[in-house]
């Protein structure tokens, strides 16, 4: 697939900064702007700052002139137990790298005829661990365990307010994925293609899909509409003997609604429910199973990390304080994909951190500047395999551990 070269430079920028860390809602970001996040990851309803049409494309419609940028450093803690398993019973951490550097861009500009338009670049990860000491290593495997997944994302968007307080918004979002497994040999013998399973190094893959969006105010509340198209992307050739359909890993389509309050002059409380469908993607759901039942990995309909769709849940407050400060706080709380059986392969990936508080503050600089910080702390989850290691492996269990700390900080030039 081919995009302009500047959209391609954009988006090799972005996945070069961008290392892959769990993000919370799978391998979807908690919040894609340190505003949003401040407030628990809210922004369906609610624009923050010119990233909002990553959550609404109709929210642009909103934002007026601005130039928004950050960067966040994200923390997380995740590890491993096998336990029952005469082979490879014993503790596991996937700290081999310790923290990831997260960006965000947001510019909008209004036009004539009621129209806006902006842009948004913004990053998702998730499938992220180093295991120094290999997991499968007991199994055949040689060398540090891990996989390393990047997604780099830059959206345009058109937004057409059509009548007061209402606005539609279309966007199209073009992605690059950057992947790296390795340390997975135990599993040559169970793929399509041996040589294109592991310790290949990084590989590219690209895609594009649309997305479309409502926002309408109605006195003190804003009710918005989101939808984002799956996207289709190119294969990973270098592992399409891993990933099921020879390579594919395609991006799910996710959809939500947002409410938002105005409750006082100086208080405005926001909620996002919002649902992402892993399930339809093959790669990303196809249950370990596949491979017991003669699918191989890499396969059509083979295995893969069995994960299931979620719904997540946002609650934001925002107070303003007399004078230049905002405050922000928030709870989000994520259901966990992995389902109890499927974790021997997703100590790989252990996306399963559900619930998140984070607190954000917002302050003027001068007269067209604001400066935000905001924290998140994804509280340490713990999920018990059942049945979970398969029997031509030993059988026992495998349980998974993640804890997750991010710091934003971002600059908003308002003109």
């Amino acid at each position: 697939m081919s995009h302009h070269p500047t959209i391609t430079r954009w988006l090799s920028g972005c996945a070069l900064l961008c290392s892959a860390a769990h993000a919370t809602d799978g391998y979807f970001q908690n919040g894609y702007s340190t505003r949003s996040s401040g407030a628990g990851g809210v922004g369906i309803a609610l624009p923050q700052d010119a990233v909002a049409g990553a959550y609404n494309p109709a929210a642009t419609a909103w934002l007026h002139r601005r130039l928004d940028i950050g960067l966040s450093a994200f923390v997380p803690d995740r590890s491993a137990t096998i336990h029952g398993n005469p082979l490879a019973s014993g503790h596991y951490g996937g700290n081999g790298s310790h923290w990831f550097p997260i960006p965000e861009f947001g510019w909008s500009r209004p036009l004539p005829h009621a129209l806006s338009v902006g842009i948004a670049a913004y990053a998702n990860g998730g499938m992220n661990t180093t295991y120094r000491h290999n997991p499968y290593a007991a199994f055949g495997s040689r060398g540090k365990a891990g996989v390393s997944l990047e997604q780099a994302f830059v959206s345009p968007t058109l937004a057409w307010q059509y009548a007061p307080g209402q606005a539609l918004g279309i966007g199209l979002n073009f992605a690059w994925q950057h992947f790296e497994a390795r340390g997975l040999g135990a599993f040559a013998s169970a793929s399509i293609a041996p040589d294109q399973l592991s310790n290949n190094g990084y590989h590219n893959s690209t895609g594009w899909g649309p997305s479309a969006g409502w926002l309408g105010r109605f006195g003190p509340f804003s009710l918005g509409l989101a939808w984002t198209a799956r996207i289709h992307a190119s294969r990973f050739k270098a592992y399409q003997g891993l990933f099921a359909s020879h390579g594919s890993f395609d991006i799910p389509q996710r959809y939500g609604l947002g409410l938002a309050w105005q409750a006082t002059r100086q208080l405005t409380l926001a909620s996002d429910i919002q649902r992402i469908d892993y399930a339809d993607v093959e790669s990303i759901a196809q249950p370990i199973e596949a491979l017991l039942a003669g699918r191989p990995l890499g396969s059509h309909d083979g295995p893969g990390f069995g994960w299931r769709s979620i719904t997540s849940y946002k609650f934001g407050a925002i107070y303003q304080l007399s004078g230049p400060l905002k405050l922000r706080l928030g709870f989000s709380h994520a259901g966990n994909p992995v389902p109890t059986g499927q974790t021997f392969f997703n100590i790989l990936a252990p996306a399963v951190a559900e619930n998140h508080l984070s607190a954000g503050a917002s302050w003027k600089v001068g007269h067209h500047g604001e400066l935000s910080l905001a924290y998140t702390h994804a509280f340490s989850k713990h999920i018990r395999g059942r049945n979970s290691v398969p029997q031509p492996f030993g059988g026992g269990e495998a349980d998974l551990q993640l804890g997750e700390d991010q710091l934003g900080l971002a600059y908003a030039y308002i003109y």
